[in-house]
C-alpha cells in the first residue's frame, strides 16, 4: 500500500506548487527523485569532464610518444654509424691538416713571392714589380693579395699561369689584363693578380 499511496500522491503533485526556495517543505518522494536526478546529473557531468581529461592527456601522451620514437630512432641511427662517423671525422681532420699546411705563414710569405718571381723566370718571363698588397680578413682566413707585372711572350705567360698551379702553396690567380706595350715587338705586359691564403688563428682577432 505504501508504494500505490506514494504513486498516488505523485499523480496528485502539482509541479507549480513546489517552491524552490522552501526545498525541505517538498513531499518525500520529490525529494527523492529529485535527489537521485541531481547525483545522476552530477555523476554524469564529472563522467564527461574526467574522460574529457584523460582524452587531452593521452593525446599528449601519444604527441610525446610521437617525438621520442623520432629521437630514439636518430639515435639509433648514430650509434649504429658512430664508427663510421669517427672515420670520417679523422678523414676530414686530416684533410682540414693538409689544406691548412698549403696556407703561408707570416714568414713564409717572402720564399712564397720568391717561388712566383722564380716560376716566371723559368718560363722566360722578366718580372718587372711583384708587390704585396694590404691583407684581406675573412671569416676564417686571410686573404694574401700580390700584383705581379710581367712581360714575355704569349707562350712564356701561358706556361707561367699554368705553372702557378704547381706551387706547393695554395695561390689563385685573378683579374689579369695582358697588352702589347708597342706595336713593333711580339712580347706582352701581363698585370695580374695573385692571391694566396692564410689561416686566420686566434692572434688574428
Amino acid at each position: 500500500m505504501a508504494l500505490a499511496d506514494t504513486l498516488k500522491s505523485l499523480n496528485e503533485l502539482d509541479l507549480a506548487e513546489l517552491n524552490f526556495d522552501n526545498l525541505g517543505s517538498w513531499p518525500l518522494p520529490v525529494k527523492i527523485i529529485s535527489g537521485v536526478v541531481l547525483f545522476a546529473l552530477l555523476v554524469t557531468g564529472g563522467y564527461y569532464l574526467h574522460i574529457e581529461a584523460l582524452q587531452l592527456r593521452l593525446e599528449g601522451v601519444r604527441t610525446q610518444e610521437v617525438t621520442l620514437r623520432r629521437d630514439f630512432e636518430q639515435k639509433a641511427f648514430e650509434a649504429a654509424n658512430l664508427e663510421a662517423y669517427k672515420r670520417q671525422m679523422v678523414e676530414m681532420e686530416e684533410s682540414f691538416g693538409a689544406l691548412v699546411s698549403q696556407l703561408p705563414s707570416d714568414t713564409e710569405v717572402p720564399g712564397l713571392l720568391e717561388d712566383i718571381t722564380n716560376k716566371g723566370e723559368l718560363n722566360g718571363l722578366a718580372i718587372e714589380t711583384i708587390d704585396l698588397l694590404q691583407e684581406i680578413p675573412q671569416e676564417f682566413y686571410v686573404e694574401l693579395p700580390i700584383q705581379i707585372n710581367a712581360v714575355g711572350s704569349f707562350h712564356d705567360l701561358g706556361a707561367f699561369i699554368s705553372g702557378m698551379a704547381g706551387l706547393p702553396r695554395i695561390v689563385t690567380l685573378h683579374d689579369f689584363d695582358i697588352a702589347a706595350p708597342g706595336a713593333e715587338t711580339h712580347q706582352l705586359k701581363m698585370n695580374i693578380l695573385a692571391k694566396t691564403y692564410r689561416y686566420r688563428g686566434g692572434d688574428d682577432e
